[in-house]
């Protein structure tokens, strides 16, 4: 493959991946509310069952199921209310021929086996309550363990901590839980157009949305970010600033939005170390003029300048590329099926990311393209996916289903 020809996302990761040392990182612990989105560094199991009693599922009254059989709307099975379950206490004893009134989550009574719902019954006043459908044994309740047994698998190493796991392992008895180390990834942003948000613009100067944007979405991956500002497109403050971001574990270089200051980031990379750069050009739209290096043992990605663009190769490359460098179960991206509202052309032999807004059309949610330019920072503002056509798909017609990146 020589130098510069321009290669699919799948054949850029292909000669990326190995230069991304899969060394396990060191593990520390954290407390569950700082672990979102961190990586287990080992397989977490229950350490206690979940739930910890049988518990009920509805507000209502624990019974014996066999006292309710037959219970009908014009034939009552008739039971002794005999008190009350209440929350975060040890339930009382359930006599004969009686109900205990129990709360959604109150803990089962032992001699209890299914709990009626109170829609289902009606309480005359008399210290009675009249069933007036039956149940049958593991109604409306939930077992001790049902959910998760102690010691039972619950997260693989390599997960990464969602909200939804760290609820979780939780409820199964972690306070704080054994993480890989963040990888330290280094975002530069090079051109001489670029200055700071919030200072006043000259002739031909735009503001640094890369820089501030690659940075927030590398720590919502979970990595440790640091953004080293802005460079410009001179060879030798380009050498020292990338010389600096090499001691990160992972480089993310926003370009200038000049083909000369591309070039020169090419040429100070192939200098830095060995191999260099890998492939200048993707089979991408928008990305195309992505640069995928790697210099002694250190990736390093060169994100086009315009926005879009950069965001999109973020999310088809990098993301993957951070994941692998932290050992992480890679899950792939988030994708939804849904009919698009207008026809749209692409080409053959490139993969194709089209923002789109997702609506309801009263029949089910569309994806309606929000087309513009690359530059265009709005256009991904508004979007809620990407829609993608495919390397090989030239199209979709209005209304045909199409994948949509959720972001």
């Amino acid at each position: 493959m020589q130098l510069f020809e321009v290669v699919t996302v799948e054949q850029a990761w292909g000669l990326l991946r190995p230069h991304l040392s899969p060394a396990v990182p060191r593990e520390e612990w954290v407390p569950l509310e700082r672990a979102r989105q961190r990586i287990a560094a080992r397989e977490l199991v229950a350490r206690l069952p979940v739930p910890a009693f049988t518990r009920s599922t509805v507000d209502g009254f624990a019974v014996r199921a066999r006292e309710t059989f037959g219970a009908s709307e014009s034939l009552p099975a008739i039971l002794r209310v005999a008190g009350e379950v209440h929350m975060g206490q040890p339930a009382p004893g359930l006599p004969g021929a009686a109900a205990l009134r129990i709360p959604t989550g109150g803990m089962l009574p032992l001699e209890a086996d299914a709990v009626v719902m109170v829609e289902d019954t009606e309480e005359p006043g008399d210290g009675c309550v009249w069933i007036h459908r039956p149940v049958a044994p593991g109604d409306n309740l939930v077992r001790a363990g049902e959910d998760l047994e102690a010691g039972q698998p619950l997260l693989p190493a390599g997960s990464r901590l969602s909200p939804a796991a760290l609820g979780a392992l939780a409820a199964c008895g972690w306070s704080e839980v054994p993480v890989r180390e963040k990888l330290r990834v280094a975002v530069l942003s090079t051109g001489d157009e670029i200055v700071p948000p919030g200072r006043p613009l000259g002739p031909g100067q735009v503001h640094d949305i890369n820089g501030p944007a690659l940075t927030l979405l590398l720590e919502e991956d979970g990595a440790c970010a640091s953004y080293l500002g802005i460079v410009v497109d001179e060879a030798d403050i380009v050498r020292d600033a990338l010389s600096r971001a090499l001691d990160h574990d992972l480089v993310l270089v926003s370009g200038g939005s000049s083909v000369g200051g591309r070039d020169v980031v090419a040429r100070v990379i192939s200098g830095l170390g060995r191999p260099g750069v890998l492939c200048h050009g993707l089979a991408l739209k928008p990305g195309k003029p992505t640069l995928v290096a790697a210099v002694d043992g250190k990736a390093v990605l060169g994100l086009p300048g315009h926005p879009l663009s950069a965001q999109v190769v973020y999310r088809v490359l990098a993301r993957q590329a951070l994941a692998w460098a932290q050992g992480a179960r890679y899950a792939g991206r988030p994708v939804v099926r849904h009919p698009v509202t207008r026809g749209l052309a692409s080409r053959p032999g490139r993969e194709e990311y089209i923002p789109c807004a997702l609506e309801h059309d009263g029949r089910g949610t569309v994806a309606r393209p929000l087309l513009g330019k690359s530059a265009l920072i709005s256009t991904l503002a508004r979007a809620e996916g990407l829609i993608h056509i495919p390397l090989d798909v030239g199209g979709h017609a209005a209304g045909e289903m199409v994948e949509v990146i959720l972001l």
